[in-house]
């Protein structure tokens, strides 16, 4: 059984569903019944037309479901309109449902599992190990969300930074159970990309590449955070950063600059760098002052001042970070690696103990309280 091909064919099946009339919650449901009896039949006696059969079969699912009598009339004269057997559109309806399950009036987590439901192809239960949560509570979100979209009408164009957001929000949940979340993020950003021309879709792809080449090294054997200035830049995966700067050069040459080409491109500097000393910190400054002209986001701030640290030394950076709410996500263990960089070594380890404490993730706690032990054995106390 070709799961990868099941999974691709998936959102233009169901796409071909809701285009013919059906709504999108009981065309999802045909869907899934549909790729259930593929697993089951396929190995024994393979279609040739794979999409066509799952049409075909999820049609008549759809049509089965009708339960009162109006719905079972409706369903009869959906049944005589059934198109004959023949080859099947070649209309890619992927798009149109990457728009539907990024709807705004979504949730961002309900936005997320939908798209991996109905484009990704993915089963709830799949999608309740990635993200560590209950069977049925992954089944009542995907089923509220369907809900919400079922009576919307796709008669005007999508927004595409919302498609680009639940996908980025899919890249970050990382890995976690039998799912590669980082993986299919990529996967379907490559969907995206071949069914819409778009410089910052093509500026999302680069960055996910470039972020997901360094994988292996985030993390040592005993599960432990490795710093981006410690890993073994010889096993990061170089193909795959030589895809993610050809993408991202191909986006920056349409000289329509957007917040995930920008961010792309300091990744990419990061990944050119032989070894962290090498690394071009003011180039990446640049980068970050385009980044805090299109977003004006704080959070690009402190990176920007983590990064002015780096190029201009650790009092400049401290300057920058003096200049931010102390709120903000990181602030703490930014301003420790400051203090630390500037030879203020007690203030530093103080710090790093501060930042564990709001640490959002184990690994992360554990890494900063290293960080405090570290210093406070070298000043002996």
């Amino acid at each position: 059984m070709d799961e990868v091909l099941l999974r691709n064919l998936t959102p233009s099946v169901l796409g071909v569903l809701v285009r013919r009339g059906a709504d999108f919650a009981a065309a999802e449901d045909a869907v899934q019944d549909a790729l259930v009896e593929a697993v089951r039949g396929w190995p024994a006696d393979p279609p040739r037309d794979p999409k066509g059969w799952l049409i075909t079969v999820a049609w008549r699912r759809y049509v089965d479901a009708a339960r009162s009598e109006a719905a079972r009339r409706r369903r009869e004269d959906r049944a005589e309109e059934e198109p004959p057997p023949g080859p099947v559109s070649t209309a890619d309806d992927t798009l149109q449902l990457y728009f539907l399950c990024a709807h705004p009036s979504l949730t961002p987590s309900s936005a997320v599992a939908l798209t991996l439901r109905a484009v990704g192809g993915l089963t709830t239960r799949q999608i309740a190990r990635a993200y560590l949560v209950p069977e049925a509570t992954m089944a009542q979100r995907i089923s509220r969300a369907k809900r919400t979209v079922s009576g919307v009408r796709l008669d005007r164009p999508g927004d595409v930074a919302t498609v680009l957001r639940v996908l980025y929000l899919v890249f970050n949940e990382g890995y976690s159970g039998d799912v590669d979340l980082a993986a299919e993020a990529i996967r379907l950003t490559r969907q995206l990309s071949a069914a819409i021309d778009h410089p910052e879709v093509a500026g999302l792809l680069a960055l996910m590449l470039l972020h997901h080449a360094r994988h292996a090294t985030r993390t040592a054997p005993d599960g432990s955070l490795v710093p981006l200035a410690e890993q073994d830049r010889s096993r990061w995966d170089t193909a795959m950063i030589a895809e993610g700067v050809d993408v991202l050069q191909a986006a920056l040459a349409r000289d329509r600059l957007g917040e995930f080409q920008a961010q792309a491109a300091v990744a990419a500097l990061h990944a050119d760098a032989q070894a962290a000393e090498e690394t071009d910190w003011v180039q990446i400054v640049e980068w970050y002052d385009e980044l805090v002209r299109l977003t004006d986001s704080p959070v690009v701030r402190l990176n920007r001042a983590v990064a002015v640290g780096e190029a201009d030394g650790p009092r400049a950076g401290l300057a920058a970070l003096a200049a931010l709410p102390g709120s903000l996500p990181r602030y703490v263990a930014a301003s420790a690696y400051l203090h630390e960089r500037a030879g203020d070594l007690r203030a530093a380890a103080r710090l790093y103990a501060d930042a564990a404490h709001q640490a959002p993730s184990l690994p992360e706690r554990t890494h900063l309280t290293r960080q405090a032990a570290r210093l406070n054995a070298l000043l002996g106390g």
